[in-house]
């Protein structure tokens, strides 16, 4: 399954080359935009991710398209000995690796760029998985997902943190309008690529959520795969295993 949705619609490239150029420019500017646009919240979000992956107990954790880190830093109050943040944007990668070393986490947080869809990896390599807003940016989902079943160990942890559509009145509405308006206009008045944060908006209204994305990653191969819509239903944790 491969998103229509690029951040330029008028690019001659393909969308993992569109995705890496549009977070090479927001860069320097995602850590703060993000609290504001989500109002704070997908930092509660980030810990209920920290709480699930720290009750499996994993000595390695792969956090994919870790972005400036704010997860993998998050994971580090897990007892794991090692954590990887992977990410295709080296821009990204660069804020979150001196993020890392102020907090002196360069002996346990390794940062790595890579692609999500061609991981870098043994098989059965990792004790849990994370990806927390990252899964909609992937070219072709089930690639992405497939390579992560293949380097999560058996009985392994998988979690997913992701944007999904409200389904109740009135919060669907307000997210909506939220999303149309409040949210593009966040953007542009605080970033240089406006594009990036109306591709942000789109593709979060267009991706499979709740059950959808469920089925998918079951035809993948996971097991034990469950959805927890999380402040209204405006973002869910997924959470799936390997037999």
């Amino acid at each position: 399954m491969a998103s229509k949705v690029t951040p330029y619609k008028d690019s001659k490239l393909n969308k993992k080359q569109q995705v890496t150029q549009m977070f090479d420019n927001i860069s320097k500017e995602y850590d703060g935009l993000n609290r504001v646009i989500s109002f704070g919240i997908d930092v509660k979000w980030r810990k209920k991710v920290v709480a699930i992956v720290t009750n499996a107990a994993p000595e390695t954790i792969l956090d994919i398209a870790t972005g400036t880190g704010d997860l993998a830093i998050n994971l580090a109050k897990t007892n794991a000995k090692k954590i990887v943040g992977l990410d295709i944007s080296d821009g990204m990668l660069e804020v979150g690796r001196q993020k890392i070393a102020k907090k002196q986490l360069g002996n346990k947080i390794e940062m790595v760029i890579g692609d999500s869809e061609n991981l870098p990896f043994e098989d059965s390599s990792f004790d849990a998985i994370t990806v927390a807003f990252g899964v909609r940016n992937f070219e072709t989902l089930e690639k992405g997902l497939a390579e992560i079943l293949r380097v999560l160990k058996p009985n392994g942890v998988f979690v997913i943190l992701e944007t999904s559509v409200p389904t109740k009145v009135p919060f669907k509405q307000g997210y909506t309008f939220y999303t149309k308006y409040i949210l593009p206009a966040i953007g542009k008045a605080f970033s240089k690529d406006q594009s990036a944060y109306s591709y942000l908006c789109e593709s979060a209204s267009v991706f499979p959520y709740g059950e959808a994305l469920n089925n998918i990653l079951r035809k993948i191969g996971f097991i034990n795969v469950a959805a927890k819509p999380q402040t209204f239903g405006v973002a869910t944790i997924y959470t799936a295993s390997k037999s």
